[in-house]
């Protein structure tokens, strides 16, 4: 039997930080910090005191339907920084009345009808991996309760087109689980984010998920050749083809949507075969934006890397990948179809135009995981499950990503870099870090990913988080980038999201959103509020 998902922390309890780890964890930050830090014990079911449900569950959903402790701590948050925070103090103020686990389309349309007649709000839930505060139940007074709809029981590969390398897949499978099925027949969707192992096919495309690939076929938008979803109004489903130019694409107004239109309940989606062939290499450079002139070469050269991680001199360090002298680019290509020698040659010869020295390329595939890309490759898989013990520590641990075109970048990582290591300063009365990779590199410029440190004061955590998100959110918009890139948008970048959408195309989403929700009860809070219910951001948020 799967052990349960943790309420508190990444991944299921069986899935642990070691005592060991804790320690070593404990003495390296407070050695860069300077600072003692002393582990803490995570909280207990036991310990919360969460309010009484408010909803009756018709006996017809009685199968489906859970106001369970720990299913109603499983679905209160998802896991960002203040998630986590307010966990760890546990501060539940607005758990969901009810999980519902729906089997099927009709269980979906029957959840949808009961929250209508009760005027319920209803908040779409694949894996509770959410980083950006969107699938929290704080929906306000406008709602008489909230049901957290968990997808993951409908997760199955119905039907598989080999001819055309596609499938027919509901929403609620999860990433190991559709890899699994799809093995035997061996083709891949090949859509691996950080969160792959607890997350699911219809969280990916509610938040156009970005890929572990660095180019070409990343996003999930890629992927989506047709959906069926399940609305308030009624089922809207779109045709199977491999292009069209009949109109607006039906598809992309809920490839991104949140959750606030409707449920996803199944995909058609397009696959590769699984590669076969691999080429790899890892590049020192003693300048991060030379490395950056590099990547943009690659990136328009045709030859569509899988990995083109750059990842500066400082994250280097803190990962293992490198001695903190050079910044490192990990570079990486596959195919099913053929070897990728010859590409990953012409790569070597771009990179050290710009003054790149590369390692030995690796010859086999024990080695493509060993290294420095190895190093950095196993730091990034397991710091998820680091949060939960870093937090209790008095850590200000996160990330933001964004993306920018090349003509801006420099400038750009200057001024977020400036202005995100001023607001740790004034925030925390002491300097912290801030360092910055590539996940993605596209002809017309880079994701950049910032992650910033620091040392906190417990009593205050997520006041202090607040202020440095509020300054993110800012100076990523205001700088030319996005508020964000794969992360989606949530509570917490609604108000970048507000900067950046155009005013005439958010009325126009409103007015679809009343379209297929009139009762405005999918998830409110979540890109825009309803019309006639105001929901907002956040704590503190909602003023920035």
């Amino acid at each position: 039997m799967t052990a349960r998902r943790k309420f508190y922390g990444w991944g299921r309890e069986d899935q642990t930080v070691s005592d060991e780890e804790t320690v070593f964890l404990a003495r390296l930050f407070g050695q860069r910090f300077g600072a003692t830090l002393v582990p803490r014990t995570g909280p207990r079911e036991s310990e919360f005191e969460l309010r009484a449900p408010r909803l009756a569950v018709p006996s017809t959903l009685a199968r489906i339907c859970s106001s369970d402790r720990h299913d109603r701590l499983v679905h209160a948050y998802g896991k960002s920084f203040p998630d986590y925070v307010r966990m760890f103090k546990r501060e539940i103020a607005s758990p969901p009345d009810v999980v519902a686990y729906p089997e099927s389309e009709s269980d979906v349309f029957a959840v949808l009808d009961w929250a209508a007649r009760e005027k319920a709000a209803v908040i779409p839930f694949g894996a509770g991996s959410s980083v950006c505060g969107g699938v929290e139940c704080d929906v306000g007074d406008a709602y008489a309760g909230a049901i957290s709809l968990d997808m993951t029981r409908m997760g199955k590969v119905v039907e598989i087109d080999r001819a055309s390398r596609a499938a027919r897949i509901q929403a609620g499978a999860l990433g190991p689980d559709l890899e699994t099925q799809l093995k035997p027949h061996g083709l891949t969707l090949r859509h691996f984010p950080q969160s792959f192992e607890f997350s699911t096919l219809g969280g990916w495309i509610a938040t156009r998920s970005g890929g572990h690939y660095a180019t070409l076929y990343t996003h999930i938008d890629d992927f989506v050749q047709a959906l069926r979803v399940v609305t308030p109004a009624g089922l809207m489903q779109t045709r199977r083809l491999p292009g069209s130019g009949a109109g607006p694409q039906p598809e992309r107004l809920f490839v991104g949507s949140e959750g606030i239109l409707g449920v996803i309940t199944e995909a058609w989606v397009r696959l590769q075969d699984a590669p076969k062939f691999r080429a790899s290499a890892s590049v020192k450079f003693a300048d991060f934006l030379k490395g950056a002139e590099a990547v943009r070469a690659l990136a328009q050269s045709g030859l569509n890397p899988a990995n083109c991680r750059l990842i500066d001199a400082d994250e280097a360090l803190g990962t293992g990948a490198g001695d903190g002298s050079a910044s490192l680019l990990v570079l990486a290509f596959e195919s099913a179809d053929h070897a990728q020698d010859a590409k990953l040659s012409r790569a070597i010869e771009l990179v050290r135009d710009h003054g790149g020295v590369v390692d030995q390329p690796a010859k086999s595939e024990s080695q493509h995981r060993e290294g420095a890309a190895g190093a950095w490759r196993n730091a990034f898989l397991r710091a998820p499950f680091y949060r939960e013990v870093l937090v209790p520590m008095g850590l200000i641990i996160d990330t933001f990503e964004t993306a920018v075109t090349w003509d801006r970048f420099a400038a750009f990582h200057g001024e977020v870099t400036r202005r995100i290591g001023d607001v740790l300063k004034r925030v925390t009365g002491k300097p912290g870090s801030v360092t910055c990779r590539f996940t993605h590199a596209y002809p017309d410029g880079p994701a950049p990913y910032f992650t910033f440190q620091a040392m906190g004061r417990m009593s205050a955590l997520l006041e202090q988080w607040q202020e440095i998100k509020a300054e993110a959110n800012d100076v990523v918009v205001s700088a030319g980038g996005t508020i964000t890139h794969h992360h989606a948008v949530g509570r917490d970048h609604r108000p970048g999201y507000v900067r950046e959408c155009p005013p005439l195309f958010a009325e126009a989403l409103r007015a679809a959103k009343s379209t297929v929700d009139p009762n405005g009860i999918m998830n409110p809070g979540v890109l825009i509020d309803p019309q006639g219910i105001k929901v907002g951001v956040r704590g503190a948020m909602a003023g920035v």
